[in-house]
């Protein structure tokens, strides 16, 4: 039997991906929909992730192509998982693939991330297609919006 150590997930959202893109960046948005913190597009960027009971995660940015990938490591130091995040248009909206890897089967805490974390990430995903949704097409304070 395969030993399987990350998680892959598809979703289309039907927004552009300048708009996806600039939720998965823009710090004030990430915080809406996942984990405050400061999020930069920058190779070399460290931040930290509030991630609330399990508290603040380090991560550091390791690829960027704007607009069509973002990977980090995230929980360096302890989890050491690399999230990748790639955008593809899709019509008039958005294909994003989530590829969550590197969890070591081999340590209770990497196990027990995975267990967590795999029935966790569809709902996270549900709630960055809410915010889009909200952010995009209904009311919002000016500031949070993403003008197209």
């Amino acid at each position: 039997m395969r030993r399987r150590d990350s998680i892959e997930l598809v979703h289309v959202y039907a927004h552009p991906p300048a708009v996806v893109w600039r939720a998965l960046t823009d710090p004030t948005l990430h915080a809406r929909w996942w984990a405050a913190g400061d999020v930069r597009p920058v190779v070399g960027h460290r931040f930290t992730l509030d991630m609330g009971r399990w508290g603040a995660q380090p991560c550091e940015v390791l690829r960027v192509e704007p607009e069509r990938l973002l990977e980090y490591r995230l929980a360096s130091g302890t989890l050491d998982t690399i999230l990748t995040w790639r955008l593809a248009p899709e019509g008039a909206g958005t294909r994003l693939l989530m590829t969550h890897t590197g969890f070591d089967l081999d340590s209770p805490l990497g196990r027990a991330a995975l267990e967590g974390m795999r029935p966790g990430w569809p709902r996270v995903l549900d709630r960055l297609g809410a915010l889009l949704d909200v952010v995009v097409h209904g009311p919002v304070e000016e500031e949070h919006r993403i003008d197209l």
